[in-house]
């Protein structure tokens, strides 16, 4: 089920979105303010965002620019909506790079429908790109790696060695085969080298360091959490 963040201070219109949404078995978080709506962002990593942009405390471009400066966000689908009908105002917010603009009042059968086909764009687009081998999520077109929403830091060979071994988790993987499809050594001679990066993956993973496994006399393995 997708989850959809709706930042929207006006509660009766917020109300209005999250229970047409719902009917239409999307899940639904709310904030009514600029700074709780991007903090709600970073934590549930929404598949998509409502945003109006008349909002306390923070208003919504400067909410769109920090969602869109942070890593964890930044490709986020965005959906502004606002009160602000001028034609100036919308292609202003889709200068700034929304996804789309909707402007108030609204029919919500056309606020769903618009989102329907974002997700299904968003969808489409990330498809080929995303891998999850839980609690690890990799994105290869931005190599950036995901443990339950956190971002860790990887050099590209370290990304390349985890997603292979992920890839095939729960089966060792002997060290001439990592060795070769990692790094394209056809021997043994570099064999610390994997040693060494298996290291400083277990490091950087942290409290999921348990699930990079040695596997005695044969190499390594991911196992399934």
């Amino acid at each position: 089920m997708h989850t959809i963040l709706i930042i929207e201070d006006e509660i009766d219109i917020a109300e209005l979105i999250r229970l047409n949404l719902e009917r239409n078995q999307l899940h639904t978080e709310l904030a009514h303010d600029g700074q709780t709506g991007i903090n709600k962002a970073f934590e549930h990593l929404p598949d998509l965002i409502i945003l109006d942009l008349m909002l306390p405390i923070k208003d919504g471009i400067a909410v769109f620019k920090e969602l869109r400066n942070d890593n964890r966000t930044r490709s986020i689908p965005v959906l502004m909506l606002t009160a602000k009908a001028q034609v100036e105002d919308r292609i202003a917010g889709l200068e700034e790079g929304a996804d789309d603009y909707l402007t108030k009042p609204f029919s919500p059968k056309e606020l769903t429908l618009r989102i329907k086909s974002l997700l299904k764009r968003h969808t489409k687009s990330e498809h080929s790109s995303l891998f999850d081998c839980p609690p690890f999520k990799f994105n290869t077109s931005t190599m950036q790696l995901y443990a339950e929403n956190e971002l860790i830091e990887l050099t590209a060979t370290e990304f390349k060695l985890l997603l292979y071994l992920c890839e095939r988790v729960d089966t060792p993987q002997n060290r001439h085969t990592l060795l070769k499809e990692v790094w394209g050594y056809h021997d043994e001679v570099n064999s610390r080298t994997l040693d060494t990066h298996m290291k400083r993956l277990r490091q950087k993973a942290g409290d999921h360091s348990h699930l990079i496994e040695t596997v005695r006399g044969i190499g390594y393995q991911i196992i399934s959490q």
